[in-house]
């Protein structure tokens, strides 16, 4: 798996660029654009219910639900799943051997993509995951053979308006990375409702535990996030032999624990992938 660093403004961008879909994932990437120096002029963006946020856009240039504009040079495809076939058949005669094709559509793999598009179209698929509408996601993506070095580069750019990037060679991938990523902010979500629901079951007050449960988790990925140190040594830090921590870790590290709980969970979810996947 190979990090990206690249950080450059899209005010350079000199082509077009059509948006497929600007809801909550799309409308932020779009957001991540403008606020990177993409001019509202080089987008279109088709969506039958328009956010108010992309119509105040419309008025600085962008062009909103115009298909038969042009020929883009880059599509971006963030529309629901079950409404891929139908989406990409209507994008179909916009696609040119050129195109660079990017689709952040759960479960479609490079094949469906490629089927839509003319022979040798770079094609590129990402997972991104929900804190990327608040521009802290993490996006794993995988191309084509035909995506050029300076294609990547450029998809890079479009993906880290939302946050990080990661490129990874084979796409079976991402049938973990969406078990991992694209699911983990409910497993983290669950693990806030469980910890506010054993503070209460210990006796404290359903706000205050409420808040203690955000607050700890929220703190903490700061801390994890910035630190140097890994989760595990971060762990060991916060545990003191014989303390609290550790009695409740006994439980916790201990037979049929998170571990097993969790590796079961990803394990489940990185299959269900695959299915949905065909």
């Amino acid at each position: 798996m190979k990090a990206s660093n690249s950080k450059k403004p899209l005010s350079a961008f000199s082509g077009r660029l059509t948006l497929v879909g600007a809801g909550k994932m799309g409308g932020a990437m779009l957001d991540g654009w403008l606020a990177r120096g993409l001019d509202p002029k080089a987008v279109t963006v088709l969506d039958p219910q328009p956010s108010a946020r992309v119509r105040a856009v419309e008025k600085r240039g962008l062009a909103l639900n115009k298909s038969g504009r042009d020929k883009p040079d880059v599509v971006v495809v963030a529309v629901k799943p079950q409404d891929a076939a139908m989406v990409m058949a209507t994008l179909k005669p916009q696609i040119r051997k050129a195109t660079l094709v990017v689709s952040i559509m759960a479960g479609r793999t490079l094949g469906f993509l490629q089927d839509f598009a003319p022979a040798g179209t770079p094609v590129v698929r990402a997972m991104p995951n929900l804190p990327a509408a608040i521009g802290r996601g993490i996006t794993v993506a995988v191309g084509n053979r035909h995506v050029s070095e300076a294609q990547r580069k450029l998809t890079t750019q479009l993906l880290e308006a939302c946050g990080a990037t990661e490129w990874v060679d084979n796409e079976k991938l991402l049938d973990a990375v969406t078990a991992v990523s694209g699911s983990g902010p409910a497993y983290v979500f669950l693990l806030a409702e469980t910890l506010t629901a054993a503070a209460v079951a210990a006796g404290l007050p359903a706000a205050l535990a409420a808040r203690l449960a955000r607050e700890t988790i929220a703190g903490s990925g700061e801390l994890l996030r910035g630190s140097k140190l890994d989760a595990a040594t971060l762990r060991k830090n916060v545990t003191s032999p014989n303390g609290t921590t550790a009695a409740a870790l006994e439980v916790l590290m201990g037979p049929g624990g998170f571990e097993t709980l969790l590796e079961t969970a990803i394990a489940k979810a990185a299959r269900r992938s695959r299915e949905l996947a065909g």
